[in-house]
């Protein structure tokens, strides 16, 4: 039996997770074999992620000085022809008052 079959497994804490977690990544940029996002992926995973913090509570709240600079960055470049991102705000306000 496989050790984690028998109990015996080492059950990582989640900061030596997040450092295997790394090192496995840095590996696999090294090797050329990591996986690279397409700006749809990138998308997808952001609003995933976005909406786990929300449900979890940890999502950053800006204030309305934070609100504006984001906005207004947004708007450069989504009319430079930069991300695109645009500054849109999927899943209501973020902004505290």
């Amino acid at each position: 039996k496989a050790a984690h079959q028998k109990g015996t497994a080492h059950e990582f804490t989640p900061e030596e997770a997040r450092q295997a977690g790394s090192k496995g990544g840095q590996a696999a940029h090294e090797k050329g074999t990591a996986h690279e996002f397409d700006s749809e992926e990138a998308r997808e995973a952001g609003r995933k992620g976005g909406q786990a913090s929300h449900e979890k509570g940890t999502a950053h709240e800006f204030d309305s000085e934070e609100a504006r600079e984001a906005g207004r960055k947004g708007g450069q470049a989504s009319h430079s022809g930069g991300s695109g991102q645009g500054g849109t705000n999927q899943g209501g306000s973020n902004v505290k008052r």
